[in-house]
């Protein structure tokens, strides 16, 4: 299981595969009272075979999945040679959510290998959202492309990339010493309430980065801040030098504050930080102008592996708010 929503039927849940670890990955519904598997959600799943994040449209009538790969592909960590064969997640799929059936399947090309987090437009009446794209098979940047409504039909189109940085193979992990470069692994994003800030996190270059997204189509570079990081280990101002990087970034409903955790998944952290993963978490002001801060948040640090942050009283992430 990976993602949570709660509707007005039931708690739905994403998972990325079967038991046996083998797909076909998709949602599942669980009574809102009793916490009873009601049964899978998707009446006809179409080509729809990888699955990952999902997200709703509701005004629309319509729900996004996203998709990384099956509990045997990424539970070792990650394959190179299911990476160069461009066989993880590429797809975004579109489902009509009352009828519970596929729509539409958007490839986005086997060369954007894990199109993972989505964030669509709070604002009900608009139908357009984002999605990240781990890395590019052809130059290991990664990406942040627009998906929107036009039409009857949903296109994509990329507006956001960053790219890897070039490195001494010998600061780098085994994985990828070949490559001579750190990719940004863009591992997470979040979209503040008013759905004009994109925050992003590079979880290998260790950069945390901001973006004006009131025109989604040219979103506007407006902050940066580095943490960690493979090679860099950038420190907090209240740290010393830090491994791991901006990994699950979530942000304050006022939108004056990001939270940052640096673990992703164990097999992971350790192909990309072989010398073991230590557990912080951060807040970062945001500037109601733009603009990142480190100045005036708390850093701490623990013993346990630190993954994911939620606000009490809710959050830019929390489930779809109510409306008229």
């Amino acid at each position: 299981p990976h993602t949570i929503h709660c509707g007005p039927d039931g708690i739905y849940v994403s998972a990325l595969g079967a038991p046996d670890g083998n797909g076909p990955g998709g949602i599942f519904v669980i009574d809102h009272d009793t916490f009873a598997v009601k049964g899978r959600w998707e009446l006809d799943r179409g080509p729809q075979q990888l699955a990952y994040d999902f997200w709703w449209h509701l005004g629309y009538d319509t729900a996004i999945t996203s998709e990384w790969g099956t509990p045997n592909m990424v539970e070792a960590g990650v394959n190179p040679e299911l990476l160069l064969a461009g066989e993880y997640g590429h797809k975004l799929h579109i489902w009509d959510l009352p009828k519970r059936r596929h729509r539409q399947e958007i490839d986005l090309g086997k060369e954007q290998q894990m199109v993972l987090e989505l964030r669509p437009a709070h604002d009900p009446t608009k139908a357009y959202g984002f999605v990240g794209v781990v890395v590019s098979l052809k130059d290991l940047s990664s990406s942040i492309w627009t998906w929107y409504l036009d039409g009857s039909t949903y296109k994509v189109e990329k507006v956001i990339e960053v790219p890897a940085e070039p490195a001494d193979p010998n600061d780098l992990p085994p994985l990828l010493k070949g490559f001579k470069a750190v990719p940004p692994l863009v591992s997470d994003i979040n979209l503040s309430l008013d759905d004009r800030w994109l925050y992003v996190s590079a979880w290998g270059t260790g950069e945390f980065l901001q973006f004006d997204v009131s025109d989604p189509f040219k979103p506007k570079k407006t902050g940066s801040v580095h943490l960690g990081g493979i090679v860099r280990k950038a420190a907090h101002p209240k740290s010393g030098p830090l491994n791991g990087g901006p990994q699950m970034v979530e942000l304050s409903r006022d939108g004056n504050r990001a939270y940052l955790t640096n673990s992703l998944y164990a097999s992971w952290d350790e192909q990309f930080y072989p010398e073991g993963i230590k557990s912080w978490v951060t807040s970062i002001h945001a500037r109601p102008e733009g603009g990142l801060s480190l100045d005036d948040g708390f850093f701490s640090t623990f013993e346990q592996r630190t993954h994911q942050v939620h606000l009490e009283g809710g959050d830019a992430s929390s489930d779809s708010y109510c409306y008229s």
